[in-house]
């Protein structure tokens, strides 16, 4: 004679459910740490574990030439955006805003576009929006020279010395990087 076990009615049911609640909060958190611990860092001053120093050269819309070498001695926010991207579009006010009450201490904030196609596009977008800051439509090699792009948008704080210090996705960007730009402004 066999031992045959089983659950009391409503039991398995019960834990089918636990099981697949367990499940997607798992994968919620796996999905949502990497994502939120760069902006809790740069608010509590962790800097990122990527202390590079991108070198790249950009063209920007008003025609102006940028290298990371004439940034050398400031701080810099790179917002890496596209004009289809919705958080991208959602961020922007609030990275006019940053750079206009810090742009007077030293902050540069330099947009980099993704967009393919005619630049016209970008200028009749940022012109909209009433976007102040340089804007330059980017290639490949300033996104790698940055340390690549995962998701739109990101942003990427340099320091005096040239050196990233935080690296954030998402549209949260200028609310969780003003301590951490005010740091580096007042370094």
């Amino acid at each position: 004679m066999a031992f045959r076990f089983s659950y009391p009615r409503g039991l398995k049911s019960s834990l089918v459910r636990f099981h697949w609640t367990t499940l997607l909060m798992l994968a919620l958190g796996i999905w949502a740490v990497p994502r939120l611990l760069p902006h809790v860092g740069a608010l509590v001053n962790v800097t990122a574990r990527d202390r590079s120093t991108p070198v790249y050269t950009v063209r920007t819309l008003a025609d102006s030439s940028i290298t990371s070498q004439s940034l050398r001695g400031r701080v810099v926010l790179v917002n890496v955006w596209a004009t289809w991207c919705l958080p991208c579009r959602a961020e922007m006010p609030l990275l006019e805003a940053t750079w206009n009450r810090h742009k007077a201490a030293g902050l540069v904030l330099l947009g980099a576009s993704v967009d393919t196609g005619d630049p016209q596009t970008v200028r009749d977008f940022i012109t909209e929006r009433g976007i102040s800051y340089p804007i330059a439509i980017v290639g490949s090699d300033v996104i790698r020279a940055l340390g690549g792009v995962v998701g739109y948008p990101t942003s990427v704080l340099i320091g005096r010395d040239g050196r990233v210090r935080h690296r954030v996705m998402g549209p949260i960007g200028p609310l969780s990087l003003e301590p951490a730009i005010r740091r580096a402004l007042a370094e």
